[in-house]
């Protein structure tokens, strides 16, 4: 499909999500709000939180600032996501009281989670399946529209898939994604199994900015080494999620799909099916411990 910055996938359980995403991981607090306001002005609508960011409750603020000032926008227009910590909680009781506690700070201003994903894959299957379970719970009781995964690698999936517990299939994966780990098998994975990728850190967290080919090709068509970074990733069929606290960025992030082509050429440069440059961390490689 031919996409536009206002485009949207189909999930594998019917729903949609903007092809857009915004980040707000390392956002403070204190100005989440505002940064959230201003994305959703720009025209994105598609927020990431966690509540490892601690800016779950700003982030609703945020939209719920933007849905008063703009009542033709309406909250179902907007797609909300968080993450269960990381690690922690081990088990399902203590899991259903995080989403509690989660949905407690937003439901005032936002009423329910789009998506709720599991943030790692760490400590073991035990955790996860707990996790998992409470989400599954979270959703019957229409405090979560969909949920999903962050950071599994193939053998998680596939334990997931397998699990005899698995009421409602994970709509998308989030993992760490660019030109330098572009984690082909996840992308087979991704088909295999109906679900989305989407991108955090695809702008490398700006630590190949500088890389030559990438500043040759954003030289070659007049735009940021950001906006191509955002147009190979959409190219990809993955749903990035940009990330900046400058506002004339946010608009320069949002409108890559209205205004960037890469051609055959820079797409042959920037292919690289077997680097693996990993820029924060990569629990999808995680073996549990032996008991």
């Amino acid at each position: 499909m031919a996409l536009h910055k206002d485009s949207k996938y189909k999930l594998n359980n019917g729903l949609e999500i903007p092809v857009s995403g915004f980040g707000v991981y390392q956002t403070p607090p204190d100005v989440t709000t505002t940064i959230v306001y201003e994305a959703l002005k720009a025209g994105y609508r598609h927020i990431d939180s966690a509540r490892a960011y601690r800016n779950e409750k700003e982030s609703a603020e945020g939209i719920a600032k933007f849905l008063k000032e703009f009542p033709d926008v309406k909250r179902s227009d907007i797609f909300f996501t968080s993450k269960v910590n990381n690690k922690t909680p081990t088990s399902h009781e203590e899991a259903a009281r995080q989403l509690q506690e989660s949905y407690d700070l937003i439901k005032d201003n936002a009423g329910y989670f789009d998506l709720f994903l599991i943030h790692s894959t760490y400590p073991d299957a035990a955790t996860r399946f707990n996790q998992y379970k409470a989400l599954q719970d979270f959703v019957d009781a229409g405090k979560i529209k969909s949920i999903g995964v962050s950071n599994y690698g193939t053998r998680h999936l596939d334990e997931l898939f397998s699990w005899d517990g698995l009421k409602y299939k994970p709509v998308v994966n989030q993992v760490e994604l660019h030109p330098w780990l572009p984690r082909i098998d996840l992308q087979t994975y991704a088909k295999k199994y109906d679900f989305i990728l989407e991108a955090y850190s695809p702008l490398t967290q700006g630590e190949k900015f500088n890389d030559p080919e990438l500043v040759a090709i954003a030289k070659k068509h007049g735009k940021t080494p950001a906006q191509i970074l955002l147009r190979w990733s959409y190219d990809q069929g993955f749903v990035p999620l940009a990330k900046t606290v400058t506002v004339s960025r946010i608009y320069e992030n949002y409108n890559v799909l209205d205004n960037v082509v890469l051609d055959d050429e820079d797409k042959k440069i920037l292919h690289k099916p077997a680097s693996y440059e990993v820029l924060t961390w990569d629990p999808t490689v995680w073996v549990d411990p032996k008991k």
